[in-house]
């Protein structure tokens, strides 16, 4: 990524609490930040933008923010902002990628080829050993492994590659999960790297967890997925890694074997089969963004400049709570895309929108 200016402490500081006030999401975040300049400005704008999405408006308070960078230096980490020259470049392609992360330990390892490596929490022993003895391999070729530091393959392979690993974790920076893994995480964040994109103190949620695979398969030009069952989190990571045409591929395993029917699925339906770290090399060896697999094909985004719009009612009219693709909107209004963006915009910092992957919008339940 190219390098920009240092950002000044009042920039910064106004970054985190534009971020951190209410409905505030990544791609919001980026189209205020182009729209109006530096976040003091987009701040100041947002009441305005709320109420013409026919809602009251209150950003997040200068005290709350104090508080979470007191908490950070507490925990030792410090923040990396989205167009700073040490932002990993494949994460920051990805879409709705997190516009400021919170970490720990040597982030030049985030610049070396990526590959992450997921898996079954209960995992049998063999993979776990499969999980270990890839990692050294793709470490040994000149790899960073990244995974997430949960129960299973995910340590397995922080294991295999140490201290060459990335943890990416679905809590605040300062909290350990699973704590059985308490000591592998600081070890993590001591010798490797430890990411979290939630503030300090946040505990880990069922909502947060595909946040957090969405930058484990942003990070890195491919995701191996080694023991899965069918509904897993690792299919979910694999599938984001697909989305942003990034390789996804599978160690094979029996029909017989619960465990190993997710790989065996993604397998089916376009993921690369692999059986020994060579394979991986192979695969990601100058990745040029091209992947091999065709698991999911990439999912393009749709982001244009935003532009003033008259009123948000005739945008809002045409959604509902189903998804539906931000490219439709601006075929069934008659708008441009720009002012079909500021639109959603307003709805979505009045509460009225949500954001779904695929560049789908859709109203709040």
């Amino acid at each position: 990524m190219s390098s920009a200016p240092a950002l000044d402490q009042d920039e910064a500081f106004n970054r985190i609490r534009l971020l951190r006030s209410p409905n505030i999401g990544p791609v919001s975040y980026h189209q205020l930040l182009r729209r109006f300049g530096n976040a003091q400005a987009a701040l100041e704008a947002l009441p305005d933008l709320a109420a013409r999405g026919k809602r009251d408006y209150s950003a997040a308070s200068v005290d709350r923010v104090e508080e979470e960078i007191a908490a950070v230096r507490r925990a030792g980490a410090r923040y990396l902002f989205h167009d700073m020259a040490a932002y990993p470049a494949l994460l920051g392609q990805m879409e709705g990628a997190p516009p400021i992360l919170t970490m720990r330990g040597n982030l030049e390892l985030a610049a070396r080829p990526c590959v992450a490596m997921v898996g079954a929490r209960n995992a049998s022993a063999a993979a776990l050993k499969l999980a270990r003895e890839f990692a050294s391999a793709l470490v040994a070729e000149g790899f960073t492994v990244v995974s997430g530091l949960a129960r299973g393959i995910d340590g397995a392979a922080h294991q295999g590659s140490m201290p060459s690993t990335i943890g990416v974790i679905a809590s605040g920076i300062d909290i350990a999960y699973p704590p059985q893994h308490a000591e592998l995480q600081e070890r993590l964040a001591s010798e490797g790297l430890l990411i979290a994109e939630e503030v300090p103190g946040t505990e880990p949620r069922g909502n947060l967890f595909p946040k957090r695979n969405r930058i484990i398969a942003g990070l890195s030009a491919g995701t191996l997925v080694v023991e899965a069952a069918p509904k897993s989190g690792s299919l979910i990571t694999a599938r984001l890694a697909g989305e942003a045409g990034r390789e996804v591929m599978a160690i094979p395993g029996s029909p017989l074997e619960p465990r190993s029917a997710g790989c065996n699925q993604l397998i089916r339906e376009g993921a690369v089969l692999v059986q020994e770290p060579a394979d991986v090399i192979e695969l990601l060896s100058g990745f040029d963004g091209n992947p091999r697999s065709s698991f999911r094909e990439a999912v393009p985004a749709f982001d244009y400049e935003i532009e003033p719009a008259d009123s948000a009612t005739d945008v809002s009219d045409l959604l509902t709570q189903a998804p539906v693709a931000v490219d439709e909107l601006v075929r069934q209004s008659g708008e441009s895309a720009g002012v079909v963006q500021m639109a959603l915009l307003e709805l979505e910092i009045a509460g009225r929108l949500q954001r779904h992957a695929g560049g789908r919008v859709s109203l709040t339940s």
